[in-house]
């Protein structure tokens, strides 16, 4: 299991650990009675082995945390927001097929 290699996100911890990173962030938006959030977890684990140390992979639960989500405009979850230099760079809603998520996390590579 990937899951060490996530960053739990915070309110307050996102913009040290997402805003001001060195290294694109792909954010998984995400609440724990969300079952399509838990359909893709595993793909989220998957991708935070598959791309350490070129991409940081977060989650932040929006139910724990909800001012974050507000300030991102997100609606529906799980939502997948990629940042880079402190900025949105592209974002997909659902549980999306790996190959999505890849394609999102190479725009920014």
């Amino acid at each position: 299991m990937a899951s060490d290699k996530i960053v739990h996100l915070t309110d307050d911890g996102f913009e040290a650990e997402v805003i001001k990173s060195p290294i694109p962030v792909l954010v998984d938006f995400w609440a724990s009675w969300c079952a399509p959030c838990k359909a893709i977890s595993p793909v989220v684990d998957g991708l935070a082995a598959e791309y350490e140390g070129r991409v940081k992979v977060a989650k932040l639960n929006v139910d724990e945390n909800p001012a974050t989500p507000g300030q991102f405009g997100v609606r529906g979850i799980p939502t997948l927001i990629l940042f880079k230099d402190g900025k949105v760079v592209d974002q997909v809603v659902g549980a999306v097929p790996k190959n999505q998520l890849e394609g999102l996390i190479k725009k920014a590579l």
